[in-house]
């Protein structure tokens, strides 16, 4: 268990002071407090408390001054569409209302198995600038639901927002009378930095992460089970019988692209599109609000995006594309909404030549002509899962049951969605089946614990309960062993089985 961890060769080996150890410890025995009184209420108690939590963030007017305070710290993302995310708090909220954590969760008679659910204990989570509130909204609901305690490790850039939204669940927690400790956050006494939320990873019970790489690695190699994500690279594949729809497929696009400025992981970068419809499509993405790059704008676009190594230069990440035209030296009228580079694409290695077809991390779409068979599309997106996104997810816009079926077959990645906006949808919508959520593992393509949305069975443990059968389910040798079987090689029992 990783409480049982030596702590202090731990801080000793983080540099942390006294200020930090004493906030992590003093955190952690409120939280394990906070969670033994909570494990014995009741399903309807635990519900009602998730509803008000999840209430007291996500109504509008509370959401709006969220989202407004979250833009106005970190200096990046788009308000319109950030605050549209508050249907991820209602879609989270939705589920676990659908489902029990306490007691019995699950009976399977033919197997006799019973299954019980059980607390993780103290839950630790990580929390990126991209999202200050609906990270610690989302996950602090599945946690409560699942009888846990949660602390976050808030973004030093948004450390404001984040603190605000846990002080409106901790008044969430209080107006149902529910220990409030169930969900805090670091960084009111001591100093936020990668130490003290290294130390919070190897305290806890459970680590959820969901962030950059370099935060994935360090839950990682805490030493505490953890759930974390993946790098995004969503690319979307458009074939020949996209052209029944076009316009809904640029829409779709349009709509993915620009959620958050193209923040999210899940933000189409990628589109790779037949010929036969390669003129119309790109006809149809100026149609919603993209802006054709020329040669000469898309080189200046590469220069303010990426530096010589190809590292992406932070100073453009989430801007609008009037701000990326001017971070670039030019300008582009006030309509449009994304910008699309079609020169040199198609290159998918991660050589500079190959770097339109990795994370753009903001409102740029890059366009890739494929041509002849369906397999070349799905030959393009494995190149690009090679370059970046492995595990994470692919779309495609097809009404050819047989190309979404050749593509799942052999896509690495842990989600497909099929005609929908990808970070619309891949990470829950309320018009899909996908487990809603704002953390999307993918799998160990890309080092993860699970390649499933983050969601509430990930926050609690089972206890199996197994009764024997009347008699055993045992086939014989000759079914088991099929053409392979030789009855001379099983006359020798050496015991019964």
């Amino acid at each position: 268990m990783s409480r049982q961890n030596d702590m202090k060769a731990r801080y000793e080996e983080l540099k942390l002071n006294q200020d930090q150890i004493d906030e992590v410890e003093q955190a952690f025995e409120r939280a394990d407090k906070a969670q033994k009184e909570f494990e014995t209420w009741s399903q309807e108690a635990i519900d009602r408390t998730i509803q008000s939590v999840a209430q007291i963030v996500a109504n509008s007017k509370t959401f709006h001054e969220l989202v407004e305070l979250g833009i106005q710290e970190s200096a990046f993302g788009d308000p319109i569409s950030r605050e549209a995310k508050r249907f991820k708090i209602r879609g989270i909220l939705r589920d676990c209302l659908r489902e029990k954590s306490v007691g019995i969760v699950e009976e399977i008679p033919e197997k006799r198995i019973v299954k019980y659910a059980k607390p993780v204990g103290v839950i630790g989570c990580v929390i990126p600038a991209t999202n200050p509130d609906l990270t610690p909204a989302g996950n602090a609901i599945y946690a409560i639901k699942a009888r846990n305690a949660i602390i976050f490790s808030p973004h030093p850039r948004t450390l404001k927002t984040s603190r605000k939204t846990i002080e409106l669940m901790r008044e969430g927690l209080r107006r149902v009378g529910a220990p409030e400790d169930l969900v805090q956050i670091l960084g009111y006494k001591a100093k936020i930095n990668k130490g003290i939320s290294e130390a919070l990873m190897t305290k806890v019970d459970l680590i959820i992460a969901t962030g950059g790489q370099g935060v994935v690695r360090r839950a990682y190699m805490s030493g505490t089970p953890a759930y974390a994500v993946g790098a995004g690279n969503a690319t979307m594949v458009w074939d020949e019988t996209a052209a029944k729809e076009l316009n809904k497929a640029a829409y779709n696009t349009m709509r993915s692209k620009t959620s958050d400025f193209g923040s999210g992981c899940s933000a189409d970068g990628n589109i790779v599109i037949h010929e036969s419809i390669w003129d119309a499509s790109l006809k149809e993405l100026v149609a919603v609000g993209g802006y054709m790059l020329s040669p000469t704008e898309q080189e200046a676009m590469r220069k303010v995006m990426w530096d010589d190594e190809g590292h992406r230069l932070p100073d453009t990440v989430a801007l609008s594309p009037q701000d990326m035209a001017k971070a670039a030296g030019f300008e582009i009228p006030a309509d449009r909404k994304f910008l699309i580079a079609s020169h040199g694409t198609g290159i998918y290695n991660s050589k500079p030549e190959g770097i339109w077809c990795v994370e753009k991390l903001t409102t740029l779409l890059a366009v890739h002509k494929y041509c002849g068979e369906f397999q070349n599309a799905i030959d393009a997106v494995q190149a690009i899962h090679q370059v970046g996104g492995i595990g994470h997810s692919v779309g495609i816009f097809s009404f050819d049951e047989d190309h979404i079926h050749r593509l799942a077959l052999v896509a690495r990645v842990g989600r497909i969605m099929v005609r929908q906006p990808q970070s619309k949808a891949n990470s829950g919508s309320m018009n899909n089946g996908m487990p809603m959520t704002s953390s999307i593992g993918c799998g160990t393509w890309a080092g993860n614990a699970t390649c499933e949305n983050i969601h509430l069975h990930h926050y609690m443990n089972l206890t199996w309960v197994s009764k024997e059968y009347d008699k055993p389910d045992s086939p014989s040798d000759a079914e088991l062993f099929g053409e392979f079987y030789d009855p001379e090689l099983e006359k020798i029992q050496y015991s019964q089985y």
